[in-house]
């Protein structure tokens, strides 16, 4: 099947007269005469009134959303919404001096794991920066390689994350 391309124009049953307007890899979006815009699958039923075949970029506007969604994630220092394991939400980090004397310094450990998570997020802007920069493939493996290290140093927190995929990992050995 030829799919239409956009300034077709067809007659459907239900919505009458109408022109494409875009296409998708499952929808033509049709603005008809009566009922606006409306989205129809590819092989819905109509009559022709005039085919268009264009070229049709079979993309939609969903598609270049996550697309965008996904390239703003990776080239800027916006965090992922990250939960933090059941068993610590609303408690509290505190570190108790050796000293007696002194007071011991209380945090909330939500706060203490937000922190966590902004110092891994900064740690991968800094990957991709490092991996789009003019440095020798040598200077960029060096620099990977001591990431991967301060990853490795991190692991401890691991502890703290609800899910298993959003944990540190270091180096693994082989």
């Amino acid at each position: 099947m030829k799919l239409l391309g956009i300034g077709s124009r067809i007659n459907h049953n239900e919505y009458g007269k109408g022109v494409i307007t875009n296409v998708t890899s499952q929808h033509y979006w049709v603005t008809f005469i009566d009922k606006g815009l409306e989205t129809i699958y590819l092989d819905s039923k109509f009559d022709v009134i005039e085919a268009a075949y264009d070229d049709v970029d079979a993309v939609s506007f969903y598609d270049v959303e996550t697309s965008l969604v996904n390239i703003l994630k990776k080239w800027s220092d916006v965090s992922e919404i990250v939960p933090i394991a059941d068993k610590y939400k609303g408690g509290k980090l505190i570190l108790q001096p050796a000293d007696e004397s002194l007071k011991p310094y209380e945090l909330p450990i939500d706060k203490f794991f937000h922190k966590i998570i902004m110092v891994r997020d900064r740690l991968r802007v800094m990957e991709q920066r490092i991996n789009a920069s003019d440095l020798d493939e040598q200077g960029k493996i060096d620099l990977q390689q001591y990431i991967t290290r301060i990853y490795g140093s991190l692991t401890s927190f691991n502890v703290l994350f609800k899910s298993k995929s959003h944990n540190f990992v270091g180096q693994r050995s082989k």
